[in-house]
């Protein structure tokens, strides 16, 4: 007795195919980043091997390492690496410091912690660029009301943002209040996913509140600040609406960091091989710092499983 050939269906082979398609389509997005980044860097880095400027188009030419070396033995560069590092160490350290204590005052679930809570994302809203312009109305020496508040104090015609001592000052105040709650938001959401088990022992053994601070919550912490502060690093370095928007640099290079310096270099010098190479170096900064971070990162995550 002859038996037919049972006929296989199309659909479980066409689902075996998209199967294999399928992790293929979802990296395809990723790629086309990809790509839309490494275009633009490998342009940048073509510039900086090049003399270019745009008001003389015609000696366009390939001087290799003749940007860089013009830029580490230039007084002014270095003054740009200063301006940059005071700035990111400066903003970092402080949000860090304010950001920390305003999330463990909010810690505890309430009406009035999470209203404050709200409240105090509103600067996150608002623009930098437009925060800058708020900001530099206020501190204005003519008519800004915060020079006629410490007037009321006995403090007349402070410099802000118009003399160079206290450009610096200014300009990390504005970030600060800007930036400050993203701070807030990642250490207070770290602080209320902490394990609650080792508080609770603390608390029945009657240890120290600073006894459970340094050696429980701060450890167990660390993960979340190291993170907090890599991402407000990795901006602060490459800082420009801010300061543009305040002092365009100044007052005279007071404040010319690497990406005003960049822009400056590019649009008012034309310059387009040393702002190139200038972009290219904190590019280079930015890359060591952040693998430092990743690393050290990783080894606190580590020992907080293992404390865990």
């Amino acid at each position: 007795m002859s038996t037919l050939p049972l006929s296989t269906s199309p659909k479980p082979r066409r689902a075996l195919r998209l199967q294999s398609v399928l992790p293929y389509l979802l990296s395809l997005p990723a790629l086309l980043v990809c790509i839309g980044i490494l275009i633009p860097f490998f342009t940048a880095v073509g510039y900086s091997f090049q003399r270019y400027n745009l008001s003389f188009p015609d000696q366009r030419a390939y001087v290799w390492f003749d940007n860089y070396i013009s830029l580490f033995t230039d007084e002014a560069f270095w003054n740009t690496v200063r301006a940059s590092l005071t700035y990111t160490v400066a903003t970092v350290g402080i949000q860090l410091l304010l950001g920390l204590g305003i999330a463990l005052l909010l810690q505890q679930r309430s009406r009035f912690n999470n209203v404050m809570s709200v409240l105090l994302i509103l600067p996150l809203m608002v623009a930098p660029a437009i925060a800058s312009l708020m900001w530099k109305l206020m501190t204005n020496p003519g008519f800004g009301v915060l020079n006629w508040l410490l007037g009321l104090v006995g403090i007349p015609d402070f410099g802000w943002s118009s003399r160079p001592e206290s450009a610096m000052f200014t300009v990390v105040l504005v970030d600060t209040w800007v930036y400050t709650p993203f701070i807030i938001v990642l250490l207070l959401a770290g602080l209320r996913a902490l394990p609650r088990q080792p508080f609770e022992a603390a608390e029945l053994d009657g240890v120290p509140a600073s006894f459970v601070f340094f050696r429980i919550t701060l450890p167990m912490l660390a993960p979340y600040i190291l993170t907090a502060g890599m991402f407000r690093m990795l901006d602060s370095i490459q800082q420009f609406d801010i300061i543009y928007s305040m002092t365009q640099g100044g007052p005279g290079d007071s404040l010319t960091v690497f990406q005003v310096q960049a822009y400056l270099e590019a649009f008012s010098f034309s310059n387009i091989g040393k702002s190139a190479a200038l972009v290219l170096i904190l590019w280079a900064i930015t890359y060591a710092l952040s693998t430092a971070f990743i690393k050290h990162w990783l080894k606190l995550r580590q020992r907080a499983r293992g404390q865990a």
